[in-house]
């Protein structure tokens, strides 16, 4: 099974923040157990979380709930413009001067050590939240020497687990296989965990840089086609299965049409 707290980012990151950013305790110990998470697990994640400053808690009646932090928020606003959007390659980046940086937020923006205190991370147009001395710096006209900065063979790794484990499920889908509608969101949800936890380190270095043979692409390209195949019936499920202090959740909503519309351009 995934661990507990990254599973539930996943979880509030594809179907809670694009639906309000709210969850009843109660629907998240139930999707957690379909995917082997125990409900012990889900409260002392959750706990963990709420103390951390990523999730806030509420109660109505004998119910609890728990929502985002403004800061998670952003954080999943950030993974829905690289998980959902068209990725492209970025001319500009940041050479960054820290001593002491945290290896959360090195990661968090992609950074790749170039030596002693200094980073090298692509310019998304995010803000390097970080007191540190940051300088912009234009693509070099040979782009190869980037790549040792990061370790893309991890990176590579990781591509293949995605095309390894979810190919075979998109092929079985193409042939007419049908899921149900549980399955479907189950799918998706270990789907999105899963590339999340490869994408999100990926620094989306220009071709150039790039080792021959890599397949970054192929895994991001079966990431939208099989995310798409899924959504009908997923989107379908998250109405009867999980709810917010209101009630169901809604299927769809502006922004989760917005992702799909990005998943089919993009595609």
């Amino acid at each position: 099974p995934p661990t507990a707290a990254a599973f539930i980012m996943t979880v509030y990151g594809d179907v809670v923040a694009p639906r309000g950013g709210v969850l009843w305790l109660g629907s998240l110990i139930d999707i957690c157990d379909r995917v082997g998470i125990s409900d012990n697990l889900v409260h002392t994640a959750v706990s963990r979380m709420v103390a951390s400053g990523r999730l806030e808690g509420g109660r109505a009646g004998r119910r609890s709930y728990h929502a985002l932090t403004p800061a998670a928020r952003a954080e999943c606003a950030m993974d829905e413009r690289l998980l959902y959007g068209a990725t492209t390659e970025t001319a500009r980046w940041f050479v960054v001067h820290a001593p002491g940086l945290p290896e959360g937020v090195a990661r968090h923006f992609r950074m790749g050590r170039m030596g002693a205190d200094v980073w090298l991370c692509p310019d998304h147009g995010d803000t390097l939240s970080t007191t540190a001395m940051v300088m912009r710096a234009d693509l070099p006209g040979d782009p190869s020497p980037m790549a040792r900065f990061w370790n893309l063979a991890a990176l590579q790794d990781g591509y293949r687990d995605i095309l390894d484990r979810f190919g075979p499920v998109m092929a079985d889908l193409a042939s007419g296989v049908r899921l149900s509608g549980c399955d479907a969101l189950i799918l998706r949800l270990l789907l999105v965990h899963g590339f999340r936890g490869v994408a999100l380190r990926d620094p989306c270095l220009p071709a150039l840089a790039l080792p021959a043979g890599w397949i970054g692409n192929e895994a991001r390209l079966l990431f939208r086609h099989l995310y798409s195949s899924l959504s009908v019936q997923a989107d379908a499920q998250i109405g009867r299965l999980l709810q917010d202090s209101r009630g169901p959740l809604p299927i769809s909503t502006l922004q989760t049409d917005a992702r799909m519309a990005g998943l089919a351009c993009a595609g």
